[in-house]
């Protein structure tokens, strides 16, 4: 008997909406984020390999520079993931598109079969805010209740939304160079129900427990904040540095603070990272995750976390969204790839020969 032609899984945005209706946003955050702290605990680079983002720099003297990039991560013996994602800070005013745009997608590790091909924009901001929120539960003080947004854009509203999950939020104040993207962020979150003030920066960097930068600084144009005047405890999600040059955070505060990077042999090309000596930067996220009780200390103290976007916390989304798709009989089986014919014979399904095998390969198929 002939075996099946392997398909792809595609799962489309009204696939990925039709789980966010069935599994309920605020549930599927919840579960993201336990799902990520779990992976980071367990993470075993005998299992697990995870590739620094690469790919090319898009420079234009006529817009923001930019990027196309790429983010393999490898379960051994089974699947890698890959992210390819575009960062351009102009799309929004030029085109209409989000700044970010990227594809996941997943591959058989044994035999190279695109298994999954999936929408990439959604899965990215809700990672990014999960990764923030898993941070923030083991360096922020506990009784964090002021958070503080510098960036107005898409990422802010899963940063308020994951960190909303894990911290009994009594009031945000958002800061953005755009007024009306301070304004408009208050109707986003609207669904948040929470105490949304747009404010001044200052006062903002002065009142803020807990405090994520998202923005498109151009390379070389930061820091986004003065870092003078901010509570002796307040923690930071650093989300905006994605380049090399661009960077949101004062020096002088990265330097007084425990910098823990998602990935750093990235965060030292493209992150805030970049700024600092190898010996000035702290322990990894999975390190923190791992061994909470070693920084509990630091919960009462200025903390960073350099989160440039790491591979796991895509294959990590990718996993989630495709086992609740899975379960709810979502998305479309397509062919992709030329599979089925003479695989000794790369023009046999060009010929319309979908089943044509050698007599060797009909025998141990026992057809």
């Amino acid at each position: 008997m002939t075996p099946p032609v392997p398909r792809t899984l595609l799962l489309s945005p009204s696939d990925l909406r039709a789980i966010v209706e069935g599994v309920g946003l605020h549930a599927l955050m919840d579960e993201l984020i336990q799902t990520l702290t779990t992976a980071l605990r367990e993470l075993d680079a005998s299992l697990t390999q995870v590739n620094k983002r690469e790919g090319f720099s898009l420079v234009n003297e006529l817009r923001p520079a930019g990027a196309l990039e790429w983010m393999p991560v490898l379960r051994r013996g089974e699947s890698m993931t890959m992210k390819v994602v575009g960062y351009s800070p102009s799309n929004p005013a030029e085109a209409g598109l989000p700044t970010v745009i990227a594809t996941n997608s997943v591959y058989d590790a044994r035999t190279g079969h695109l298994m999954a091909l999936m929408d990439g924009v959604f899965a990215t901001a809700l990672r990014t805010g999960a990764a923030s929120a898993v941070a923030s539960r083991c360096l922020a003080a506990p009784d964090s209740r002021v958070l503080g947004l510098v960036g107005c854009g898409a990422q802010a509203v899963t940063q308020l939304h994951a960190l909303s999950r894990v911290f009994r939020l009594e009031q945000v104040l958002v800061h953005d160079v755009n007024p009306e993207a301070a304004r408009s962020f208050v109707r986003r979150v609207a669904f948040l129900g929470l105490d949304v003030r747009p404010t001044l920066l200052t006062d903002l960097e002065a009142r803020s427990d807990i405090l994520c930068t998202a923005t498109t600084v151009a390379v070389g144009a930061g820091p986004v904040i003065s870092g003078h005047a901010l509570q002796p405890h307040a923690h930071i999600n650093a989300v905006g540095s994605d380049l090399p040059g661009k960077t949101e955070l004062p020096l002088a505060l990265l330097r007084r603070s425990l910098v823990c990077p998602d990935f750093p042999s990235q965060a030292r090309v493209e992150g805030e990272c970049q700024q600092l000596h190898p010996d000035q930067i702290g322990p990894d996220l999975a390190t923190v995750v791992q061994q909470p009780e070693e920084f509990q200390g630091w919960r009462l103290r200025n903390t960073v976390f350099d989160s440039t976007g790491h591979a796991l916390e895509d294959q990590v989304v990718t996993r989630l969204l495709l086992e609740h798709a899975r379960r709810m009989q979502l998305g479309t089986h397509v062919s992709v790839e030329g599979l089925g014919g003479d695989p000794l014979d790369p023009y046999a399904l060009m010929r319309g020969d979908a089943t044509g095998r050698t007599e060797t390969q009909r025998r141990a198929v026992g057809a």
